[in-house]
């Protein structure tokens, strides 16, 4: 299928072929009709995309701060390849369009195939798009109006915040798409709308879509001449410029105690005299209603009450579907071009170079019925090699910054298939890192003779299944971390490698740590040490948002299982020995922040006597070194920096020893594994390792919500309570 983006690198628009996607839980799969450009949001994309990495850095200071704390904590080369990688992914443009639905995931409820519905879905011809971000289309709306939904929701979440009744006077500054739709759902609520704009064509055509009055250019006395000296009594900026100007003439055309609702993205000067004088409003209007940037609401279907939140981003859109059946919004005047949608570029161009007057710009793609589901997309031709065959579930950031250029170096592997849910990361992945095909489908994975080792770098929850798959397919597999949510899925994991001793694939979990060089050396200084030893493993987390994936325990299954693992790991590697019983415990009390998992303690007791205390602690600030391991015993002191620096101190004398920058042992760990599964031999992290730091990781996020002490199995065949 065909999809449109945006390489913010290179400037460059493409329509690339990509593999449909798929229907994973809670998504709904569309083959779109029609969708609009939104001009304004759009071009800037572009305009930024085609701007210099000098000026991308003027236009998102906030993404600057990340590169220099990446700078700090990573050194310039690894921030520089990180960035370039992210710049290097297109981007898909669009995000509201209409079409057919073709299948619903899992858990979604009130839509079945072919129902015609409305979405956030960019422009493409098959698109992915949460149940939550979908509503019916009735049958009386055309899909091209229809398409215009989500745009016309923003406009209305807008009029909401204004809380205008009938009768009140409402002033739009700004009439593109937004503005004139806002115009119209005014006018139907029985507010009087005056309208401005700088071009007097647009100005027009408010007139036709519902304002009483609307000029170009209009001054605040004017509208204080319409209002009997009052003002009007909300102000909805609709306009996208830089300038503050709009905030300026809303704040002097206001009311007293009015209301100013900033829908576009404008200058934010705000100037205080009008506004503390008339202790006017001043409201951000949050895109298309509650809900946005939610994601417990947009990627997990989570829906707000109606009785508490009445509007949410879907029910708005539910009303302006309505709105438009009840033809009291008609959006047809508002359509100034239409181009099929292989012909986007000719779409683009116009916009860009604003070569003739534009307003509405609807792409159309075929309502014929699809053609069979095309979930491959070949990307270069197969060459005959010796290599291992690699077959990829998941693209990430960390996949494509760190794992996937690391498969990429080692001759012994051959990548052979990438697969992502929604296809357009795996085409474009794919063909960075030499892939032969691309695809949405993770069976062909698992089925693809060609495919002699699976690398699963998937979101948590999805882990234990994919690696029974492969072991169950006779694939070698490589998994990030964690290996397993639950302790059923770990017993689960084991039954699967007990039954396949025949295929002897070999698993492997991504604790890199182990592989580093300065883990390497600091083994090293403590050889030929019997005694038990002592190790502290400081993590400085960082805060992330309560509502993020990794903090899920059904999802991501917290930080302690996610991340606290490598620790654990690390610690059984140096001690040479697994964990034998766990102990966690977290901050409390009335003033601590919604989420205290991430600010624990776990103790461990080692099979060999040894002990380790790891503090996981996300309270502190980012810019300190993230960990620090220390080791005593033996009459020896080594010390782990930030995996950059080695300092043992062994018969009074201190050593240390400072790599060329920050190595956790990726690429290490990369090649280890290829050379097991190409020229045999044991796995590179024995498999009673993987069972104990995997069980212990599990017991210590159970530990902080029962406070005991768990025992962990010293065998891998007993059963675990």
């Amino acid at each position: 299928m065909q999809q449109i983006v945006q390489k913010l690198n290179r400037g460059e628009l493409r329509i690339v072929e990509v593999p449909e996607p798929i229907a994973t839980p809670g998504q709904i799969v569309i083959a779109n009709v029609a969708s609009v450009i939104s001009a304004g949001t759009e071009k800037a994309v572009r305009n930024l995309a085609q701007k210099s990495l000098l000026n991308k850095a003027r236009e998102r200071p906030d993404q600057v701060r990340r590169v220099l704390q990446k700078l700090r904590q990573e050194g310039i080369l690894k921030t520089y390849e990180q960035v370039q990688s992210k710049l290097s992914q297109p981007t898909p443009l669009g995000y509201s369009s209409s079409g057919i639905v073709l299948a619903c995931g899992s858990g979604v409820q009130g839509f079945r195939p072919g129902d015609r519905v409305a979405s956030n879905g960019p422009h493409a011809e098959v698109v992915s798009v949460a149940k939550n971000l979908c509503a019916v289309v009735p049958d009386s709306v055309s899909h091209e109006h229809a398409a215009f939904t989500v745009i016309g929701a923003i406009a209305l979440q807008g009029v909401r915040l204004s809380k205008l009744a009938l009768g009140e006077t409402a002033f739009v500054i700004g009439l593109g798409l937004v503005g004139q739709i806002a115009v119209s759902l005014l006018r139907a609520a029985g507010c009087r709308v005056v309208g401005t704009d700088l071009e007097s064509s647009k100005c027009e055509l408010a007139l036709s879509m519902g304002a009483a009055v609307a000029r170009p250019r209009m001054s605040e006395q004017e509208i204080l001449e319409l209002t009997g000296g009052l003002g009007a009594d909300a102000v909805l900026i609709t306009a996208a410029t830089t300038s503050s100007e709009p905030i300026r003439l809303a704040g002097e055309a206001v009311r007293k105690k009015g209301r100013v609702i900033v829908v576009g993205a404008v200058g934010m000067e705000v100037p205080r005299p009008p506004f503390y004088e008339k202790e006017a409003e001043l409201v951000v209007s949050c895109s298309y209603g509650p809900g946005r940037y939610d994601p417990l609401y947009e990627e997990r279907g989570q829906d707000y009450p109606a009785p508490y939140v009445r509007w949410t981003e879907q029910r708005n859109m539910q009303a302006v579907l309505g709105t438009m059946a009840e033809t009291k919004l008609d959006v047809s005047p508002l359509i100034s071009h239409r181009f099929p949608v292989a012909e986007a570029e000719a779409a683009y161009e116009l916009i860009q170079q604003e070569s003739e007057p534009y307003l509405g710009v609807v792409l159309n793609y075929s309502e014929a019925t699809p053609e069979p589901t095309r979930r491959t997309i070949e990307l270069k031709a197969s060459l005959a090699s010796t290599a291992m065959g690699v077959g990829c579930i998941g693209a990430g950031a960390f996949a494509t910054s760190v794992l996937l250029p690391a498969i990429k170096k080692v001759d012994r592997l051959r990548p052979q298939v990438l697969c992502t849910a929604r296809g357009l990361s795996a085409v474009d992945r794919g063909e960075q890192f030499g892939f032969a095909r691309a695809t949405s489908d993770e069976d062909s994975v698992f089925t693809d003779a060609e495919v002699g080792v699976v690398f699963l770098l998937t979101r948590h929850d999805l882990h234990a299944e994919q690696v029974i798959r492969a072991i169950s397919a006779g694939k070698h597999v490589f998994v990030e971390k964690p290996l397993a949510l639950t302790v059923d899925e770990l017993v689960r994991i084991r039954e699967a490698l007990a039954n396949n001793r025949r295929e002897s694939p070999i698993l492997m979990v991504g604790f890199n740590r182990r592989f580093s060089p300065a883990a390497q050396r600091l083994k090293k200084a403590f050889e030929g040490v019997t005694a038990p030893l002592s190790l502290s493993y400081r993590f400085n987390a960082g805060t992330i948002e309560p509502d993020q994936w990794p903090q899920d325990e059904l999802i991501g299954g917290g930080r302690i299982i996610g991340e606290a693992c490598h620790a654990i790991d690390l610690a059984t590697y140096l001690h040479g020995s697994p964990p034998v019983r766990v102990f966690a415990d977290s901050i409390g009390g009335p003033n601590a922040p919604p989420v205290t998992d991430d600010q624990c303690f776990i103790t461990l007791r080692h099979a060999n006597g040894a002990i380790s205390s790891i503090g996981y602690l996300a309270g502190g600030d980012r810019a300190f070194p993230k960990e620090r391991i220390e080791v005593f015993g033996g009459g020896r002191v080594g010390v782990i920096d930030d995996f950059r620096e080695v300092i043992t101190v062994v018969g009074g004398k201190t050593r240390r020893s400072r790599g060329l920058g920050q190595d956790k042992g990726h690429s290490h760990e990369i090649e280890k594994f290829a050379e097991s599964v190409t020229r045999g031999g044991a796995a590179p992290i024995p498999w009673g390792d993987l069972w104990s730091v995997s069980l212990a990781a599990i017991l210590a996020a159970r530990c902080l919500r029962e406070g005991m002490p768990f025992d962990i199995p010293r065998s891998n065949t007993e059963p675990v309570t």
